[in-house]
């Protein structure tokens, strides 16, 4: 832990060489140094693919606890996990887990390199019960993660999940099953997909898969809502990186607000999610 401690500080001290790095989570103003951080990244050309800004988001409760979301360049998500009795307080609460997860990606064991990709498959054939010749295999799911690992090497762990989300949220999706019966490689999908991020053209199309499935199952969104929206919860009150539970629940909402859309004018969009909720 104080190896840990150590590393974190000289992180802030290149990447924020002006604060003092013993003082620095006690800094109220956690919010600005969260931005002043990401900013400092984009000088150094050190940025995501996906280039962007820091986006707060902060849930409509009449009252507490307050919650509150921070989405950060490429796209990962984090969320305040102390009850909070204020949205500001929600806000800095979240803007502090998010803080200690950047400064924890640019650690040196946060970079995927030859080491760091032997100890992950080790880890993944062992919480598998695999085997590690699988890991040469591009069939097996082991061995399209080792794929994927070499395929991003010198990347930090934030850029590799940005890439690991798209493909997690095509499984959720069913997507990946799909293109498995037509024949189509796993290279061939990860080459594929890999030129894409996720956006608002990627969310429509997951979008209307569910309402497909909606027409075949009637009923299936409002469960898997109910799923999304319970795995975001745990998620965030864990401290945890939440963007594939947040990306669900948003991918479910928009699938419900077009299969609503002709709803009456005088209902309202909340009555509406309530309804699907509860088995509409």
């Amino acid at each position: 832990m104080d190896r840990t401690l150590e590393s974190l500080q000289l992180v802030i001290a290149q990447v924020l060489p002006h604060r003092d790095p013993a003082l620095v989570f006690k800094d109220l103003n956690v919010v600005a140094m969260l931005q002043e951080f990401w900013e400092s990244k984009q000088k150094q050309k050190a940025i995501f693919p996906s280039e962007g800004i820091i986006v707060y988001e902060s849930l409509s409760n009449l009252g507490p606890p307050f919650v509150s979301y921070v989405t950060l360049p490429g796209g990962s998500c984090f969320g305040n996990f102390q009850s909070c009795l204020s949205r500001a307080e929600a806000r800095r609460d979240a803007a502090k887990v998010a803080l200690i997860n950047s400064l924890f990606n640019e650690l040196p064991c946060r970079r995927i390199t030859k080491e760091f990709i032997v100890e992950s498959v080790r880890e993944a054939v062992s919480s598998t019960s695999g085997n590690l010749k699988d890991a040469d295999d591009p069939s097996t799911s082991i061995g399209t993660y080792h794929y994927m690992l070499e395929s991003n090497i010198g990347k930090t762990m934030l850029e590799f999940q940005e890439l690991m989300i798209v493909f997690q949220l095509l499984h959720w999706n069913g997507s990946l099953k799909a293109l498995r019966e037509t024949k189509c490689s796993r290279q061939e999908v990860i080459s594929y997909y890999s030129q894409y991020s996720l956006d608002e053209k990627m969310r429509s199309h997951m979008a209307l898969d569910w309402i497909t499935k909606e027409q075949e199952s009637p009923g299936i969104i409002s469960q898997e809502l109910q799923v999304a929206l319970r795995e975001l919860e745990e998620v965030r009150k864990a401290g945890h990186e939440l963007r594939f539970y947040k990306e669900k629940k948003e991918i479910l909402s928009l699938a419900l607000s077009q299969i609503y859309s002709d709803q009456a004018a005088t209902s309202s969009w909340d009555d509406q999610v309530s309804l699907a909720l509860h088995g509409y």
